[in-house]
């Protein structure tokens, strides 16, 4: 029984740490300007597709990563340029709109592009599991949570111990007030959506070794990381992370005690749980105690 329950919550935690990166990229986006970007899980699906796109030509595995990262990154300030800035100021359900139009574009450039193929990268330390009290780990596994805690750590100095950071969070608070201390509150909006964007790329490769990417991933990872940052507060980066590490290992305990069936849409359950009972979510809404 343990070495059962072991193996979901390490499936659970794994899986988990890309849902709190992907609710780290809606967390980033939120609080700079408001908009709910249900294109983050194209971001995740991009990382994981350039990801392989470059392996199989060959490149050394440092440039395959920097450039699925950057290149998602770019993606994501060109969304910002060309879908959601011409309509600042609109209401939040034609936000939400133009942002699920931009994930069509994408996953539909994608799919034309690498075509509608399952693909997978090879692990970054090899297959061998390791062995935990009867359960087994994949190196991978360390790979996406290692990462992911370094990410988290590094957001937390970003916003609380230098000055671009600080700008972004003045810009959050009170975008007017930003502006009126001299902060370009344009370049920090550029500044997150290529930071989410980048997030969210980096999830999509820490995953496909294990899970394989395709060009429709991305539907189901953005919609659970939004379940993630809802959970957890809409705008609370600690919220994001622990939201996306409830998300996955309830997801891994329903399908691992309940039905594989139900895996799916054991996040949307838990959604509406807390809606019902806390609707700011596990640590509330935007705070002064950000990721």
């Amino acid at each position: 029984m343990l070495a059962e329950f072991l193996q979901f919550l390490f499936s659970g935690i794994t899986v988990g740490a890309t849902y709190a990166l992907a609710a780290l990229g809606f967390t980033l986006i939120y609080n700079a300007s408001n908009v709910i970007n249900f294109a983050q899980g194209e971001f995740i699906m991009l990382g994981g597709m350039l990801a392989v796109f470059f392996a199989q030509m060959g490149l050394p595995m440092p440039v395959v990563l920097l450039l699925a990262i950057a290149i998602p990154a770019v993606v994501g300030v060109v969304m910002e340029k060309v879908a959601i800035e011409p309509i600042k100021g609109a209401e939040t359900v034609s936000l939400i709109i133009v942002t699920i139009g931009a994930s069509l574009v994408i996953r539909g450039l994608i799919q034309v592009w690498l075509g509608k193929g399952t693909h997978s990268l090879p692990a970054f330390s090899g297959d061998a599991p390791l062995q935990i009290l009867g359960a087994t780990l994949l190196p991978q596994s360390l790979w996406v949570l290692g990462v992911t805690a370094v990410v988290v750590a590094g957001l937390w100095y970003f916003f609380n111990r230098t000055l671009t950071g600080k700008a972004m969070l003045a810009t959050s608070f009170n975008r007017t007030a930003a502006e009126l201390v001299g902060i370009n509150t344009n370049w920090v909006l550029f500044m997150s959506f290529a930071m989410a964007a980048g997030l969210g790329a980096l999830g999509g490769i820490l995953i496909t070794p294990i899970t394989m990417t395709s060009y429709d991933v991305g539907i189901m990872l953005g919609l659970k990381g939004f379940v993630a940052v809802v959970v957890g507060g809409l705008g609370n980066g600690l919220g994001a992370v622990v939201g996306g590490l409830l998300v996955g290992v309830l997801e891994a305990m329903g399908a691992g005690y309940i039905s594989s069936a139900y895996k799916d849409a054991m996040p949307f359950v838990l959604i509406l749980l807390v809606l019902f009972f806390m609707p700011r979510g596990l640590f509330g809404g935007k705070s002064t105690d950000r990721v």
